[in-house]
């Protein structure tokens, strides 16, 4: 199994957008408009609320799919004609 490396810049990029991905999932994070302006607004304990949920999905989906590799024994790609 490849083994990703992330370094300085970058892991600190895929960490935030990881976290905002998660709030706009959890609709910590809404959109307000009006005709004169768009706004931004954050409920910090729905965000904290939906970044756990959200991690624990993620940990959980994981810990299966590692499971489940450990199941298989072989795997037949011959293609017959």
């Amino acid at each position: 199994m490849p083994v990703i490396i992330f370094k300085g810049k970058v892991m600190i990029k895929f960490i935030l957008s990881v976290v905002i991905i998660l709030a706009l999932i959890g609709g910590a994070i809404q959109f307000i408009s009006t005709e004169e302006s768009w706004t931004l607004v954050v409920n910090k304990e729905a965000a904290l609320s939906s970044i756990q949920n959200g991690a624990g999905i993620v940990y959980d989906f994981a810990k299966a799919l590692i499971s489940d590799a450990d199941q298989i024994k072989s795997v037949d790609l011959a293609i017959e004609k």
